[in-house]
């Protein structure tokens, strides 16, 4: 018999240490992040779960545009899938019920920062250099705990035009 599939919901508080640790098992892919961080952003998570087992997260930080509030963009980061699972179609799952859930925000554009470019080019996002997204470099990039130089690092950069 196979096992039922995750589902796919808002994280509460008591997925705060699953989502911790989903992420601690993917440095090579992921920035970490504290509990602290995890419990207080948990409203921005959206969680896959089996039982009680958090299987994948995703979550989103909104990136104000100075002077022009309603051209914000909106970065999806933390997007993690159980070793497992990978190629079932959940992370996909998990991309879109954040897309979803921002989408009514009214942003301007979706962000993520990446070495999955492939999985993202399928939801429709498009590769862009990092000099057109230079409010993450302020914001988040700057204390980058892998790599010295926003620009020197690895991922990529890709957006997704949220129209209204």
């Amino acid at each position: 018999m196979q096992a039922a599939a995750p589902a796919i919901r808002q994280a509460v508080l008591a997925d705060a240490v699953g989502i911790f640790e989903l992420i601690r098992s993917q440095p090579a892919a992921l920035i970490p992040r504290s509990l602290n961080d995890i419990v207080e952003n948990v409203d921005r998570f959206v969680v896959a779960v089996r039982g009680r087992q958090v299987v994948g997260c995703a979550a989103w930080h909104m990136l104000p545009e100075v002077g022009a509030p309603d051209r914000a963009t909106v970065e999806i980061r933390s997007v993690a899938v159980r070793s497992g699972l990978r190629g079932t179609g959940l992370g996909t799952a998990l991309v879109r019920a954040v897309l979803k859930r921002i989408r009514p925000l009214g942003a301007s554009q979706a962000l993520v920062l990446t070495f999955a470019p492939d999985f993202f080019s399928r939801l429709g996002f498009r590769e862009v250099p990092k000099t057109q997204v230079m409010h993450k470099i302020y914001t988040g990039c700057v204390n980058c705990t892998k790599h010295a130089d926003p620009f020197n690092c690895p991922e990529i950069a890709m957006v997704l035009g949220l129209p209204r």
